[in-house]
């Protein structure tokens, strides 16, 4: 470093820095002289300003390193201001030359001279270098002034004046200059050490980020002014691979932003703002009784839909193709105790999702056990479906009126599962009855009465209605319909509803006899017409207060779907990469399935992928799923996706036929899912590849080799068991390791071509391109074969 770099930095001048350099022993010549590090270090030092904290000083230090850079003229206000900061100053001096003093003793009147001179000195060092000669008048005072001296002598001792400084003020420019100068310094040091309370932003005033529905994570970052990478590597610390434009939701993006001191705002479109209040945001006083909401179940043909036609008195289970419940029915019936709301689950274990959702809707739950069967499969996924939604079980014990009826042994193979009778001491009822004969069922209608007060059921009987879409299927002549239960308020014609992406006018509300009324209260199943399109059952239903809104809040609903799938299409993670990679060897049976209502279509769907074999790398792939006839639409689709269409409990209409005809697509028409399962897992068995088996053929050794000329080495071998053929495979084995694995070219029995020899016979065997046999080695012939494969998870 020079000597002139090292002044200009320490801001002082040549000279001086030369000076304090050979002051400290360092030879230099002139300001081009070299200075090391150390001894720039010692300079430094020398002439840094000593404050008396470490934050002392700091805007004093810049305002004279200004003040010594400033080469300017001073104003008249300048010049005005400083005169009075000279006077404020003077103001303490001014008593001091009042005081009276001994005319008569000279010494006594030098006094109030060395006075003056030791109340300046202090002032002089203090005000600085520049001195302007004004003295400051002494105040005016009622009190008799004593006589002023006179003049002093030639040869006398003048007394010394009081002077003044005049104290720079710096300009409104430089004071710019200063702020500047001093938020460049905090920028680059960034916060300066103060006390916690000082530095750290409170709560109220964290910096908030606004987030409609999702944000990228490349928008966060920018919004919190930190490097993409920064925040991928928080995410990455949380579990969560992600990429620079993939979206994330408020809630995690709120966990991200925290980490910088940041809030996130959710100003997206709120729904819950404009959907009716629960049944637990109600106030207590508003709520009244309600019916219960009883679900019947229990394992196929133990007679669930026989319990309660013996309740309705009428002839549900005749209706049902092979007697099984095919979809969810709701019914009120009207007892002694007052109306009860009972739904029909399947039994069949393919509509596991269906039943898990009946036992999510209900109070109460009606576990029919036949008692000449037992407890069965479906039994105990009705109890683990129950006790999960934490709903009471009465146990109906039915066809007690048979001869071989064992009810005692029913309630004790229940115990095994927590169910126990409340005469043993357990917290269940039981009842016995006969769906043919009609015997206790009265006592069970008073077992559910008795239930149902002791849970003290209420809703709201006067707000907006909201409640469960039980079932959603299309009719020709009146649209959508949905079969709903109301949980809470009241449902009425002219009332816009929203479920799920579907909403619309309610145009008419039938009962489950069919009867149109003219409002709905809570726990009370019906059927509502004017949605836009089949709703998807176990979906929630509100009302509100216009259709405008339940647009919107529809549209929103889309699209968080359509940013869900995206969101999943876009995630990769180490547990998922390979399977990705794998993809490609995945064969598919492409399926449009087709129901007369939404539930029934579920299910069929969720049994279509059950029967995937992962193990044999193929699956059932369902294009497309929906409800109604079959059309032209369905028809074209399953063309062009190679598909074959399923129709469960529906058929294809005439135009939809003849065009599978033309364009040869197979639809295949169900009523009971047995058969359904049993095609599917038939077209599965030809899509499995036939798995090529080895089964070996015979052994060999070589016991000779001969030469031969134009056509190679001829191992001279015995058959030691079972047999070699020309043209099966061939493996040479010598000392446990395989030299040659390929076909047996030609078989020679003396001078003869044979096409076989058998166990004991010597031979002459030539392998194709492998001349390099040994005696001693070991031949065994084997034959690949195909076999067809069966899938192992549904024999």
């Amino acid at each position: 470093m020079r000597v002139f770099e090292l002044a200009r930095e320490v801001n002082i001048s040549n000279q001086e820095v030369i000076a304090k350099l050979r002051e400290l022993g360092i030879d230099v010549t002139n300001h081009m002289s070299s200075v090391d590090e150390g001894q720039a270090r010692k300079v430094k030092l020398a002439f840094a300003p000593q404050d008396d904290g470490p934050k002392a000083n700091k805007d004093e230090r810049i305002r004279r390193t200004v003040i010594r850079r400033r080469v300017v003229k001073k104003t008249e206000a300048e010049e005005a201001a400083e005169a009075a900061e000279a006077e404020a100053a003077n103001a303490a001096v001014a008593p001091k030359l009042a005081e009276p003093a001994a005319p008569t003793d000279s010494t006594a009147e030098a006094a109030p001279a060395s006075e003056e001179a030791a109340t300046e000195a202090p002032v002089r060092k203090r005000m600085g270098a520049r001195v302007v000669d004004k003295i400051a008048p002494p105040p005016q005072s009622t009190v008799a002034q004593p006589e002023r001296p006179k003049p002093a002598e030639d040869g006398e001792k003048k007394p010394k004046r009081v002077v003044s400084k005049r104290m720079y003020r710096p300009s409104k420019a430089e004071e710019q200059t200063l702020a500047k100068i001093r938020q460049a310094r905090q920028k680059k040091k960034g916060p300066s050490s103060g006390s916690a309370s000082d530095t750290l932003p409170t709560k109220a005033e964290k910096r908030k980020i606004k987030i409609e529905e999702t944000i990228s994570v490349g928008d966060l970052a920018k919004s919190m002014s930190v490097k993409s990478g920064e925040v991928i590597k928080k995410f990455i610390e949380m579990g969560m691979l992600v990429t620079i434009n993939q979206a994330v939701d408020p809630e995690t993006a709120a966990v991200i932003a925290a980490e910088y001191g940041y809030e996130i705002d959710h100003v997206g479109f709120q729904e819950t703002d404009y959907l009716p209040a629960t049944a637990a945001q109600t106030e207590a006083t508003q709520l009244s009784t309600r019916p219960p909401i009883v679900t019947v179940m229990g394992h196929v043909d133990h007679g669930k839909t026989s319990i309660l036609d013996a309740i309705r008195k009428t002839k549900v289970a005749a209706g049902e193709a092979g007697g099984i419940t095919q979809h969810i029915g709701a019914y009120q019936v009207q007892t002694a105790k007052g109306p009860v709301t009972f739904i029909d689950t399947p039994g069949h274990a393919a509509f596991t999702a269906m039943r898990a959702r009946g036992a999510q809707l209900t109070d109460i739950v009606v576990l029919v056990v036949a008692a000449d069967d037992g407890v069965m499969p479906q039994t105990i996924e009705a109890i683990q479906h129950a006790q999960a939604a934490k709903v009471p079980i009465v146990v109906a014990v039915n066809k007690c009126d048979l001869p071989q009826a064992q009810p005692d042994r029913i309630r004790q193979q229940l115990t095994e599962y927590q169910i126990i009778p409340e005469a043993w001491g357990g917290e269940n009822m039981f009842v016995n009855v006969s769906a043919l004969t009609g015997s206790g069922i009265d006592e069970l209608l008073e077992t559910l009465a008795l239930q149902s007060e002791v849970l003290e059921l209420k809703a709201d009987a006067q707000g907006q209605a909201s409640g469960i879409i039980v079932e959603g299927r299309l009719d020709r002549g009146r649209g959508a319909v949905a079969t709903t239960i109301v949980l809470n308020g009241v449902l009425k014609p002219g009332d816009i509803v929203v479920c799920g992406t579907s909403y619309g006018r309610v145009r008419a509300i039938l009962s489950d006899t069919g009867a149109t009324i003219a409002e709905a209260g809570p726990s009370m199943p019906v059927e509502t017409l004017g949605l836009n399109e089949v709703p998807q059952a176990g979906e929630t239903f509100s009302v509100v207060k216009s259709e405008k809104i339940a647009r919107e809040i529809t549209e929103n609903r889309e699209r968080k779907i359509r940013e869900r799938e995206l969101a999943q299409q876009s995630k990769v993670s180490l547990e998922n990469v390979f399977q990705k990679i794998q993809e490609g060897d995945v064969k598919d049976l492409q399926v449009v399935v087709k129901s007369d209502v939404q539930g029934s279509a579920e299910a069929v769907v969720q049994a279509l992928k059950a029967v995937s074999d992962s193990d044999s790398n193929i699956r059932v792939r369902v294009v497309s799923s929906g409800v109604g006839a079959i059309t032209e639409n369905d028809v074209n689709l399953a063309s062009a996706s190679g598909a074959i269409l399923i129709g469960f409990n529906t058929r294809p209409d005439g135009k939809a036929t003849r065009l599978a005809q033309e364009y040869g697509v197979a639809i295949s028409v169900y009523s009971i899912i047995y058969e359904l399962i049993d095609d599917v897992k038939a077209a599965l068995q030809g899509l499995l590849a036939p798995e090529i088996k080895e089964e070996s053929r015979g052994w060999a050794r070589v016991l000779e080799i001969f030469p031969i000329k134009g056509t190679g080495s001829v191992a001279g071998s015995k058959v030691e068991s079972g047999y070699f053929k020309v043209g099966h495979r061939v493996r040479l084995v010598r000392d446990g390791q395989v030299l040659y694995d390929g076909k047996i070219a030609n078989l020679k029995r003396f001078k003869d071509d044979v096409n076989q020899v058998d166990t004991g016979l010597e031979c002459g065997m030539l392998l194709e391109n492998f001349n390099k046999a040994k005696v001693g080695d070991e031949l065994e012939c084997y034959e690949t074969v195909q076999v067809k494969r069966v899938l192992g998870n549904l024999t």
